[in-house]
């Protein structure tokens, strides 16, 4: 192990050493960031799934960074240049960028007007002017170098081929570079102006000007589209006098004639290859920081939905909203399964005859199933569904209803994943379903989706594919892993985001299952293909409910099986108690001594703590501690809104600037941050998350543009 990346890691991240060095040993021994999180926090000091994935990326980073040193080393030493002083700079360098920066003067080039002057034979009188000697005429000496056969006509021509020699050297001087890179970024701006003369929603940046060090993630990526759609001029304004006196002042000496032969260079150097090239560098690492930034929102918005709390215990009827095709209706059990389904025609203006017959339809499964939650999706058609399902209410006494995300319903129905889990419906009935279930347990369900088309962030179709992709699965096999999953009944879909499982051996889990039944955890090592390995990482994250060992349906790791009994019996309690959990097992445990406990129980403190939460609450889910979604039992519409109306409203989306806000009106609302709090906040993540319930009031309503203005603080209306 590299004792130079815990060094670095251990300061950037303000970890202790040791810490450290234990996380890189267990990645490296291929163990899971779940898996570490929950089942190694002696070794690691109780490190979060954040952190942990922050250092793997840290520590890939600087993997890569060493990997890319040993290569640029191996070519110049190819090429027969590299000394002491280039291996030191390289050993020096501390990033990706300056490493290149140190490469550049001996990457291979593409044909150059540098190149083409040094094939003229004019290296030897680039070389005289970067002397600088007090005396010497550069007339004179270039004079020498005159030669019609070799493309060099006359002096002028031979003076200009050296300078553009000088010119590339410093263009290529790292040093220099990088002071300049740290200059432009303190003092640039991003401006932009007009590509067309036509109106657009890029209209605020037709003449606009920000401080690169400041503009907020948002506004780059705004820009970027711009740009791209054609719409947008973008460039740098860079603090020019400076950066040619920066230049200038790293290449020239004296006063001599010399010397102002590669002061002129030094200024072609910095309008022709510096600034251009710099200028492409800065927009990237801006198009990178607010890449950084947009896929973090993202994240953090997928994982507040994820963590939605499930609506338990509900017969479920699952509405998929259309017009032509009628409306696709299910219901589903408390368990998700499959009741029924149908069609209703309710959403076309007349039809009286299909509404009476959709009415009937839906009394009766409420009736039959006794149904107590409707849930619409939010797609087309979905406020003449919510509108007709409300005017039923009354008929259907203990029965309300919830708008959930049209990702449930249609993304999901189309995927061949679906096709798979239910082959005995057709596309309309599953897509039923999948609402149903999706309001039942959101993460069960959403699992089945690809988490980009959620769309609980903003230009995610313009962000780093694969970062996007790493980061939201990262999200999803944390949320997976933070709430469990009871093999029995688990999809694979769902089975396949447990921590050392993966697509193929969740298929295995559910074939073995439906073919023998997982009475048991220690079942789980009959699967095909899942070996001690996979076992150790993933037998904590999946509950056995109905087995004989009530450890079982903990998420007490079958390795502390033995610790949870001696717990168990040094503290008099009776094992069979656990599956209905003890409330008082953690005073009785304060009582005995929490450290002759982890001793006699051969575990460390985090560990005990742990395995006595369990103990006290068998199988607790973490999103029962969150607030529930609202079900509503009427609906509203635009033209009912008026400013200073206070409504309670959910978070669906969480943005740079805002935060959108379903309040029952098939429009969110927008709260901007400065309507978000009476204090000075610099994200509204500082306030709210996803599916947080929250109380609005109306600022201001426009019908024809759609757009709702909110405030969550009533004096700012």
């Amino acid at each position: 192990m590299n004792s130079d990346y815990i060094s670095i890691l251990s300061k950037e991240l303000s970890l202790r050493p040791e810490q450290v060095r234990a996380v890189v040993e267990l990645l490296d021994a291929g163990n899971t960031i779940p898996f570490i999180a929950r089942y190694r926090k002696e070794a690691t000091g109780s490190l979060d799934d954040q952190v942990l994935r922050t250092l793997s990326e840290r520590l890939e980073y600087l993997r890569g960074l060493d990997k890319r040193r040993e290569e640029i080393t191996k070519a110049l030493t190819e090429q027969g240049v590299l000394t002491e002083a280039l291996s030191a700079q390289i050993a020096k360098a501390a990033t990706l960028a300056e490493l290149e920066d140190i490469y550049r003067p001996f990457r291979p080039k593409r044909r150059t007007r540098a190149t083409m002057a040094k094939e003229r034979g004019l290296e030897p009188l680039a070389t005289w002017l970067l002397v600088q000697p007090a005396k010497g005429d550069p007339l004179e000496k270039a004079a020498s170098f005159v030669d019609p056969e070799k493309e060099v006509p006359d002096v002028e021509a031979a003076l200009a081929g050296a300078r553009d020699i000088i010119a590339e050297m410093v263009s290529d001087d790292a040093p220099l570079r990088k002071q300049l890179r740290e200059l432009l970024t303190r003092e640039s701006a991003v401006t932009t102006k007009a590509a067309k003369d036509e109106d657009s929603v890029y209209s605020n940046y037709y003449d606009y000007r920000e401080p690169l060090r400041s503009m907020a993630p948002h506004r780059i990526l705004a820009v970027n589209r711009g740009e791209r759609e054609g719409y947008l001029k973008v460039g740098v304004d860079a603090p020019e006098d400076r950066a040619e006196q920066t230049v200038r002042a790293a290449f020239v000496r004296g006063r001599s004639q010399a010397s102002e032969q590669v002061g002129l260079a030094c200024d072609d150097a910095w309008e022709r290859l510096l600034f251009p090239s710099l200028e492409r560098e800065l927009r990237a690492t801006l198009t990178d920081r607010a890449n950084e930034s947009a896929i973090k929102v993202f994240s953090d918005n997928l994982h507040q939905l994820l963590m939605q709390p499930p609506i338990r215990g509900k017969v479920t009827l699952g509405v998929d909203p259309g017009f032509r095709t009628g409306c696709k209706l299910a219901v589903v059990d408390e368990n998700g399964k499959v009741l029924d389904t149908g069609v209703g025609h309710f959403t076309l203006p007349g039809n009286d005859a299909g509404k009476a017959a959709a009415a009937r339809l839906i009394k009766g499964f409420v009736q039959k199933y006794g149904v107590t939650a409707i849930a619409i999706g939010n797609g087309t058609a979905s406020r003449e569904s919510e509108q007709f399902i409300v005017s039923l209410l009354p008929e259907l006494p203990g029965v309300a209803y919830i708008i959930v995300s049209e990702a449930g319903a249609s993304v999901y129905s189309a995927s061949p994943l679906a096709a798979e889990e239910f082959p005995d419906f057709d596309v309309t009935q599953r897509s039923a379903v999948s609402i149903a279930r999706r309001m039942q347990d959101p993460l069960a369900e959403l699992v089945k989706i690809d988490p980009k088309a959620i769309g609980v962030g903003q230009y995610q179709h313009d962000l780093k594919q694969n970062a996007l992709t790493a980061a939201l699965d990262g999200v999803v096999e944390q949320c997976v892993n933070q709430v469990g999953v009871e093999v029995s009944t688990a999809s694979a879909a769902l089975l396949s985001h447990v921590a050392g499982i993966g697509p193929a051996l969740a298929k295995n889990i559910v074939a073995y299952r439906e073919e023998n039944g997982i009475p048991s955890r220690a079942a789980l090592k009959k699967v095909p293909k899942l070996g001690p390995r996979a076992f150790e990482q993933c037998a904590g994250f999946l509950r056995v409910r109905d087995s004989k060992n009530p450890l079982d349906a903990t998420a007490v790791h079958p390795e502390s099986y033995d610790a949870a009994k001696a717990i168990l019996a040094a503290l008099g309690c009776d094992a069979k108690a656990v599956r209905g959990g003890i409330p008082d097992i953690a005073q009785r445990a304060q009582l005995y001594g929490l450290d002759k406990l982890a001793a006699e129980a051969g575990v460390g403190l985090p560990t005990l703590r742990d395995i006595l939460s369990e103990l006290q609450k068998p199988g607790r889910d973490p999103r029962d501690d969150l607030p529930k979604p609202v079900l509503r039992t009427d609906v509203l519409d635009m033209k009912d809104l008026a400013p200073g109306m206070e409504l309670t409203g959910t978070v669906r989306n969480v943005i740079d600037f805002g935060a959108f806000v379903d309040i029952g009106v098939h429009q969110d609302g927008l709260v901007h941050i400065s309507r978000m709090a009476d204090r000075f906040i610099r994200h509204p993540s500082e306030v709210v998350k996803v599916g947080d319930v929250v109380k609005v009031w109306v600022v201001s309503v426009d019908e024809k543009k759609k757009r709702i203005a909110l405030t969550m603080v009533k004096e700012k209306l």
